[in-house]
C-alpha cells in the first residue's frame, strides 16, 4: 500500500469515527477550529520560539506552513457517565510529512475516572503552559504519542480530609509513531529503532484549601518509558522483548530478562525517565505568587535524590491583579550541566547520566523533536544522520511575561539566555552561548466573533543552532458547528 493510499485511508477512518459521535451526541454543543500558520525566516532554521513547544505541529525550516482543520466534541462534566472526542488534520509545507494526524481522541468518564483513547495533545505538569521554556520529562515540545491513558484527570478530594488533600494520577501505554522519520533521517548505519512502545505513570497529591487558607502545596513523582520495538544500528536488526509480561515489568522499574539486551539485563529494561514535581501557592486579594520545582532524573541516583539541588528546573511565577500592562510574569533557571558527573567534582557515586539519550533507543524524542525541554537541542537539528542529542548540558535563564491591553489584544514576550557545552561524551571545545526572543502579538476583534489574527517575531543569535530570525502569521477561526 503506497504511502497516499495509507493517507487516504487514515483521513476516511477519522472521518468516520468522527462521524458517528457527532450523531450520538446530537444532543451536545461540536465545536470547530480551522487554523493557518505561515513562518518566513532568514538563518538556516526557523527561530526556537517560532517551532517549539507547539506539540509538534511546526517545523525548523526557515519557510514552512500548515492548515489545520479540527472537530471537537467536549465532556459533560454534569453527569455522570459522558464522553468526548477530538479530531484535527493538517496538511503542511516543509514539515517532517505532509499530512498530520494532529489529534484523534475518544475520552470517556464515568464519574471522576477518565479514560482517554488515541492521539491527544497534554500540557505538561505544573510549569506555567504559556510562559515556561518546558518540563523537563514532557514538554509539549513534540507530536502527541498515541496511547491508552486511565486516571483521575483531576483533583479528587480524599473523603474525610475537609477538602485539604486531594489525589489525581494516571497509567498509560502507547506506541511511538515516527518509524518512518527516523528510517529518512538517520544515515543507513547509524542507530534507529521501529515499534517503539511507551510507558507513562504519574501520581500528584495537592494539600491545601484555599477557602480557609491562602497557601497550596502540589507535589508527586511522574515517570516515561521507551521498550519494546526494534534496534537498527550498523545494519544490524535486533528484536527487543515486547510480550505481554513486559508491559507489566515496565510498571516497577526492573533488570531485563534473558531475551533483552546485557545492558538492560544489568541495569533497567527500557529507557526510563522521569521527574519529581513541586508547587507552592500562595494567594492574596488578586495576587498569586506560586514557585514551582522539577527534578528530573535518569537512574537511581537521581530517582533517590542522591544529587538533590544540582541539575533541575526552578521557577518564580506571579500572577497580577487585573490590568491592562501584565498579567503574568515567569522566571525559569533550569540546569542539566551535571547529570552525575564525577568531572563536576561531585563524589562518585555512579557512572555520569547522558540526558534523553540512551544505548539502545533512539533518545528522548518523537519525530526529531525532543520530548523534553527545548533548550536541549533536538535531534532533527543534527547534521549527520545521528538520532541523539549532541548538546544536553546547558544552564538557562528565561523568562516570560503575558498581557492583555485591551479586550481583544494580548501578547506574549519571551527571552533565553543559555550557555551550552554539548555532552560529556562529545563536548564543545568551548563553551557556546545561544540567546532566543519571542514577540508575540494576537488580535481577537469582538465584531469577528471567533476570529483571532496572531503575529509572531522571533530571534537566535549564537553558536548552537546560529543566527536565525523571522516571523510568523497565525489566522485561527473557532466556533459552534451545531447544536
Amino acid at each position: 500500500m503506497t504511502k497516499m493510499t495509507k493517507s487516504t485511508v487514515t483521513t476516511l477512518l477519522l472521518a468516520a469515527f468522527a462521524s458517528v459521535f457527532a450523531k450520538a451526541q446530537s444532543t451536545k454543543e461540536l465545536t470547530y477550529t480551522i487554523r493557518t500558520g505561515l513562518t518566513n525566516s532568514s538563518g538556516s532554521h526557523a527561530p526556537l520560539w517560532l517551532s517549539a513547544n507547539k506539540q509538534g505541529l511546526s517545523s525548523i525550516s526557515k519557510d514552512n506552513g500548515y492548515l489545520l482543520a479540527g472537530l471537537f466534541l467536549p465532556m459533560d462534566s454534569a453527569k455522570s457517565f459522558s464522553y468526548a472526542f477530538g479530531l484535527e488534520l493538517a496538511t503542511a509545507y516543509n514539515f517532517t510529512s505532509s499530512f498530520i494526524v494532529q489529534q484523534a481522541y475518544a475520552d470517556f468518564n464515568y464519574r471522576r475516572i477518565t479514560l482517554s483513547i488515541g492521539s491527544k495533545e497534554r500540557q505538561p505538569e505544573f510549569v506555567n503552559p504559556t510562559l515556561s521554556s518546558g518540563g523537563l520529562t514532557l514538554s509539549g515540545n513534540a507530536r502527541p504519542i498515541p496511547q491508552v491513558w486511565v486516571g483521575l484527570a483531576d483533583y479528587l478530594p480524599v473523603p474525610h480530609t475537609h477538602e485539604w488533600l486531594a489525589i489525581r494520577g494516571h497509567i498509560a501505554y502507547g506506541r511511538f509513531t515516527d518509524d518512518n522519520w527516523q528510517k529518512d533521517f538517520a544515515t543507513p548505519r547509524a542507530k534507529r529503532t521501529r515499534e517503539v512502545l511507551y510507558h507513562s505513570k504519574a501520581f500528584y497529591f495537592k494539600v491545601g484549601n484555599r477557602q480557609k487558607f491562602p497557601v497550596v502545596f502540589e507535589g508527586g513523582i511522574q515517570m516515561e518509558t521507551q521498550f519494546g520495538g526494534k534496534q537498527y544500528v550498523d545494519g544490524i536488526k535486533t528484536n527487543l522483548p515486547s510480550k505481554l509480561k513486559n508491559y507489566f515489568k515496565v510498571i516497577v522499574p526492573s533488570a531485563g530478562g534473558k531475551e533483552s539486551p546485557v545492558s538492560d539485563q544489568e541495569n533497567i529494561e527500557g529507557n526510563i525517565v522521569g521527574s519529581w514535581h513541586a508547587s507552592l501557592s500562595y494567594y492574596t486579594g488578586d495576587w498569586k505568587l506560586r514557585a514551582y520545582y522539577e527534578h528530573y532524573f535518569e537512574d537511581h541516583s537521581m530517582l533517590a535524590f542522591s544529587y538533590p539541588w544540582v541539575d533541575g528546573l526552578y521557577a518564580f511565577e506571579l500572577t497580577f491583579p487585573k490590568n491592562p500592562v501584565v498579567s503574568q510574569f515567569v522566571y525559569e533557571f533550569m540546569g542539566s550541566r551535571d547529570q552525575t558527573s564525577p568531572k563536576s567534582g561531585r563524589p562518585i557515586t555512579s557512572s555520569f547520566d547522558n540526558y534523553y539519550n540512551h544505548g539502545i533507543y533512539s533518545g528522548w524524542q518523537h519525530w526529531g523533536m525532543g520530548l523534553g525541554n527545548p533548550l536541549l537541542t533536538s535531534p532533527i537539528y543534527n547534521t549527520d544522520g545521528q538520532i541523539q542529542f549532541q548538546n544536553n548540558r546547558v544552564l538557562v535563564n528565561h523568562f516570560g511575561i503575558t498581557g492583555n491591553p485591551t479586550s481583544e489584544l494580548s501578547y506574549r514576550m519571551m527571552l533565553s539566555l543559555t550557555r551550552n557545552w554539548g555532552t560529556y561524551e562529545q563536548p564543545y571545545e568551548k563553551m557556546k552561548t545561544q540567546t532566543y526572543t519571542l514577540a508575540e502579538l494576537t488580535y481577537a476583534p469582538a465584531k469577528l466573533n471567533g476570529w483571532s489574527f496572531t503575529a509572531s517575531y522571533a530571534t537566535d543569535h549564537g553558536s548552537v543552532i546560529g543566527n536565525n530570525n523571522g516571523g510568523m502569521f497565525v489566522i485561527r477561526k473557532s466556533g459552534l458547528l451545531s447544536k
